[in-house]
Formats: C-alpha cells, structure tokens, sequence
C-alpha cells in the first residue's frame, strides 16, 4: 500500500442491533498526517464506526482499511499500527502513572527495561514527568486523559483513534488534552477524533465529517461546515425593548438576510459576509440611529445550529437505542 493512500478508510460500513441500523452506508477517509473529525450526536454512530476500526466491531457489510491493512482479513496487522482512547479511562485508580505506563507497556511485549524507558519518555512528552510516582487517585481529569494518551502511545502507532476524549472535563483539563494532541499530529500521528463538540473539532479538526443515523451526511472544514448555516452573526441586545425594531432597520441594510429579533431578550441577529467590515459598520449605522446598546457581538455558527441546519434536529435528540448497542457489543 503506497504511503499516499489514506490512513483511514471505510465504504458501504453497515452495522445492525435489532432492527436499527447504528451504520447505515458508512464511507470515510481520512489523509495520513492530519486530525479528523467525526462529528454527531449521541447514537449517530460514531463510537461504532471506531468500534469497527478499530476492530473491536465487524460489520454488516461494506469495507474498511487502517494504515493500508484490512480491518477484517489483517486484523493483527491493524492493531499493531493503531491507538484507541475511549470515552472513559482506561488507566489502573491504584497504580501511578508511570506504573501504568510500565504495565500497558509489559502487555505489548517489551521488556522490563524498554518498558521503563518508554514510559519515562512518555511521561515527559505529556509534561507528567513530575507526577509519574503519584497515584491516579492524586490526578486531575485532564492528567488522567493525557496519561490515557500516553497509554495508547507506548507503541508509537501510525493512527490513533479518540473516541470522545473531553467528555465531561472542565475547560482547563480539555485544553490540556487538546494542546496533548495537538503536538501528537506534529510529530506525524494520524488522529480520527470522534466528539459531540465543534467546538472540540474547529480547534484540533482540519477537516470534519458530520454523521447522523449511521451515514455522513456532510463533509469540509469547520469554516466550510459554519459556512452552510449562514456563517458568520452579528448580536446585538438593545437596552430598551421598544428599540427593537429600530436596531432591525439600521441592521437590514448590512446583513445578510433580514434580521431576526426575540423581544424577550431584546436581541436583534443578522447574518454577514465580511465580519469585520459588517460590525464597524453595525456599530455606525446603531449609533447614527440613536439605538441605546446593551451588548454587541460578533459570533459563528453554534454546534446545534450546524446539526439543526444539516440535520433538522439538534445534539440532545433522543438517539440512545443505537449508542447503547453498541456500548454493549464492545464491552463483550
């Protein structure tokens, strides 16, 4: 397999629980070198398609490749080229972290002494060196995900899959996780970053799938994923609700599209071409009309704005039957 090809690769993936179908017509590929991001709701189908894979899952139909090996006929081939960091840790709460890492480390064969090696090396590229003797119970969530990192590296592998690797951090640990994987790519990982969280994906992503009910149903960069809902918004929120309708004639001529208001937050939205532009001229054109403002803002598109827009609905949808099926097929 030439070393162009894509590090990641599926067509037609099909995978069925019951009569629901978690996979319906699942195709992806990802370039070698690059962060990608599959994005969608919970029970899209995201933590089964990296259950496949990754080749914890088989499939219906269809087929997949991971760093040139087929998922099902060169199944060992795979799991030596890849990394998997799930939802939840995976790491020992009694054992430290450089204990852990020696562990992961004896489980893939390597000696005593290599282990050790490999897990002081590890400890210090994820700037856990000066915690490596402390138990897990002493970590932070953030320390507990980067040494989740740090176990699925102890085999430096060509691609490494992050299944939901924030969920339930608070902003500080997620930026550490994030600033973690972002130095993983620069030294040539390939990375397919599951997440519920554009957020998530604009920062690490440079370029996205968006799933939902088993298929990818859009693809591009995140600026070209905003792009599709209306790009970029103005807000404003007048002091006085009887100043709605002014604010909305002095933005109308800017925007893109007539402005929407909500009287109950006295807010006015537009959307606008050329942000910069757009909100010195907002500003001008408000404050030639005499509009007392309260709060001005220039923002992109949310992430359930993007799903509401691509997929009628939102992230909360009550899509769990799918997620659950799968969650139990993987822990058999």
């Amino acid at each position: 397999m030439e070393s162009t090809s894509p590090a990641v690769f599926a067509e037609g993936l099909r995978k069925r629980y019951g009569k629901r179908y978690a996979l319906d017509g699942f195709d992806l590929s990802v370039e070698r070198g690059t962060v990608h991001g599959l994005l969608g709701p919970n029970g899209a189908g995201k933590t089964t398609s990296v259950g496949i894979l990754s080749t914890l899952l088989k499939a219906d139909e269809g087929r997949a490749e991971v760093a040139g090996f087929d998922v099902v006929r060169q199944t060992a081939e795979v799991r030596s080229s890849i990394g998997l960091v799930g939802q939840y840790a995976a790491v020992d709460e009694v054992l430290s972290g450089r204990q852990n890492l020696v562990m992961f480390g004896r489980l893939h064969h390597l000696s005593p002494r290599e282990a050790g090696r490999r897990a002081d090396e590890l400890l210090e590229h994820f700037r856990l060196d000066d915690t490596g003797k402390k138990p897990l119970k002493a970590y932070s969530g953030g320390m507990r995900r980067r040494l989740d990192l740090a176990v699925s590296m102890v085999l430096a592998p060509q691609v490494l899959f992050l299944d939901e690797p924030t969920t339930g951090l608070d902003p500080r640990s997620r930026n550490e996780v994030w600033e973690a994987v972002r130095g993983l790519v620069g030294a040539g990982t390939t990375v397919l970053l599951t997440t519920q969280y554009l957020e998530e994906a604009d920062q690490l992503a440079g370029s996205i799938s968006v799933i939902d009910s088993g298929r990818v149903i859009a693809e591009g960069t995140p600026d070209e994923l905003k792009g599709r809902v209306g790009g970029d918004r103005i807000d404003v929120v007048v002091r006085r609700a009887d100043e709605l309708a002014a604010a909305a004639a002095a933005m109308a001529a800017i925007g893109d599209g007539l402005p929407e208001t909500a009287p109950d937050t006295r807010r006015v939205s537009v959307r606008v071409e050329d942000r910069s532009r757009a909100l010195s001229e907002v500003v001008r054109s408000l404050d030639q009309a005499g509009v007392d403002v309260e709060d001005i803002a220039l923002r992109r598109p949310t992430l359930d704005e993007v799903f509401l827009h691509l997929t009628g609905h939102t992230t909360d949808s009550d899509e769990q039957a799918a997620a659950s099926g799968t969650r139990e097929a993987m822990a058999a």
